[in-house]
């Protein structure tokens, strides 16, 4: 069994930074990708940003530029600094781990913070 546990989120004035953090325990075994998503109430949950075992990241349009996400591999641990936040980035955001015995592995899911970005 796979645990993700998510911090960092919170209220933050426009233009302001929030570091979440998203750790994994349990039976891990390999992970293969770490990703970020978002959530709007009422909306699909959409991809923020994501990165490979490799190390390659990508990045959703709207976050470009300001937001960077990286993998802590010795603690199972991946992190998205969002920096310049804006109103629109308002969202529960969910971390997603693809991990397993062997590739390509299954979907792990965070619970979910709530990022509130105010104007």
């Amino acid at each position: 069994q796979v645990q993700l546990v998510e911090s960092g989120g919170g209220l933050v004035q426009a233009g302001g930074s929030l570091r979440l953090s998203c750790a994994a325990s349990g039976r891990i075994f390999s992970i293969y990708a770490m990703g970020w998503y978002r959530q709007v109430s009422g909306k699909q949950r959409e991809t923020v940003a994501s990165i490979s075992r490799g190390g390659t990241t990508t990045y959703a349009d709207s976050v470009k530029g300001r937001f960077t996400i990286s993998r802590d591999n010795a603690k199972n641990t991946v992190y998205l600094q969002m920096n310049s936040l804006k109103p629109e980035d308002t969202a529960v955001y969910y971390c997603n781990f693809r991990a397993g015995l062997t590739y390509p592995g299954k979907d792990y899911w965070g619970q979910g913070t709530q990022v509130t970005v105010s104007s």
